[in-house]
């Protein structure tokens, strides 16, 4: 089901995950916060990606 377009985007936001977690417990709430609010914009990013290409596969496959 994923693609190799897929994989970089769910470890940017797996890690984005993990290192909020550990600046909010061993560092600053504040900046846990900060890098917690990337988790949702990098995996916007994946869906606006993945929609793009279907789109693009979409309008190729509608020329031939």
């Amino acid at each position: 089901m994923f693609h190799k377009i897929d994989y970089p985007f769910l470890i940017a936001a797996f890690l984005s995950f993990v290192i909020s977690v550990a600046l909010w417990f061993l560092v600053n709430h504040d900046y846990g916060l900060f890098v917690g609010i990337w988790v949702p914009s990098i995996l916007t990013l994946w869906v606006g990606v993945r929609v793009t290409l279907l789109a693009s596969r979409i309008d190729s496959e509608e020329e031939d």
